[in-house]
């Protein structure tokens, strides 16, 4: 073979070897992100989600790829939605909601699942027991039930000549029947009356409050539902321009300006659950790993916002508060 033959096969081969190689290295995982409600209402959570799974090693746009598969607060697009999210073979579910749960649960017994959901998973039958959960789910409990009592004497203790108390709720909500039952049990124990309110859009909202206004509420329970996070600063400004102070589930309602929330931290549900899906890419079995139960509950209080209620924080809630807004 000629010099110049050589050199030109050669460098032929050069040119094609790394095309060569990256196929036969291996594509990068795919998480499946699928979640009831919509980026802008949660994107603080998705920081805390993606940071973890960095954490673990795992780099988004670098060493793994996440499709996002937001319902926006629209149940009846989850089933397409999921169903998207096993076509394409993704690696782990990671579903956020109790509706996105058993819809992922629904759509595939191959793929491993990881849920946040705010009630128990044994119950709507996710899984077979906490510890041991079996199949191919597991995942992080965030409690919204069981929590009405204490949301209910944290708004006694702002307002404490209150009898008549107002809760929102989405009645299409899956466990909506849970979160009325418990409220009504705890004003009832209370000696509160209680208007239970329904919103299913956030077309609702105004006609929902003028409804509280007619009744003479003296507070109010946000019940835990995507109508409601979705629309988080409408309901906020809702609640400001009717001068009703309001419980919420999260931080992030008070930090938009709400009264107060109570319950146990979104952001830690999500980075729990980003850290189960890590170890299930490295090889772990959901079967194999327990539900995580919440061990804390966060209180915060903005300042301002009472003020401007001309409510007067007692003191023992600011020593109790974990964050007060100013």
């Amino acid at each position: 073979m000629k010099r110049r033959e050589f050199i030109t096969l050669l460098g032929g081969a050069a040119a094609t070897w790394p095309i060569a190689v990256r196929a036969q290295q291996p594509l990068m995982p795919v998480v499946g992100f699928l979640s009831s409600l919509s980026l802008a209402a949660t994107e603080r959570w998705v920081a805390a989600f993606r940071q973890t799974l960095k954490d673990s090693g795992y780099v988004e746009g670098q060493s793994l790829t996440i499709e996002y598969h937001w319902a926006e607060g629209r149940y009846d697009r989850l089933p397409a939605l999921a169903a998207d999210l096993v076509r394409r073979q993704v690696a782990v579910i990671v579903a956020f909601g109790p509706l996105a749960a058993l819809t992922a649960k629904e759509a595939t017994s191959n793929i491993p699942v990881v849920f946040v959901i705010g009630f128990d998973p044994v119950k709507i039958g996710l899984v077979a027991s906490f510890n041991r959960p079996g199949g191919n789910l597991t995942g992080v409990i965030l409690y919204t039930e069981a929590l009405a009592a204490k949301r209910i004497e944290l708004l006694r203790e702002f307002v404490p000549g209150a009898t008549v108390l107002g809760m929102l709720v989405n009645p299409d909500g899956p466990d909506s029947d849970v979160q009325v039952r418990d409220a009504q049990e705890a004003a009832r124990i209370s000696r509160f009356e209680l208007h239970i309110v329904n919103v299913r859009t956030e077309k609702d909202f105004e006609t929902a409050f003028a409804t509280l206004m007619e009744a003479r509420v003296a507070a109010l329970i946000v019940s835990s539902d995507p109508v409601f996070a979705n629309r988080r600063e409408q309901v906020v400004a809702l609640a400001a321009r009717h001068a009703v102070p309001a419980i919420y589930e999260a931080r992030e309602y008070t930090v938009s300006g709400g009264l107060m929330n109570y319950g146990t931290s979104v952001a830690d549900a999500y980075r729990q659950a980003a850290g189960y899906a890590g170890h299930i890419l490295k090889g772990a079995k959901p079967a194999d790993l327990p539900i995580v139960q919440p061990t804390k509950f966060e209180l915060v209080i903005n300042l301002k916002t009472a003020k401007a209620l001309g409510l007067t924080v007692p003191p023992g809630l600011l020593i109790a508060a974990d964050e007060v807004i100013e």
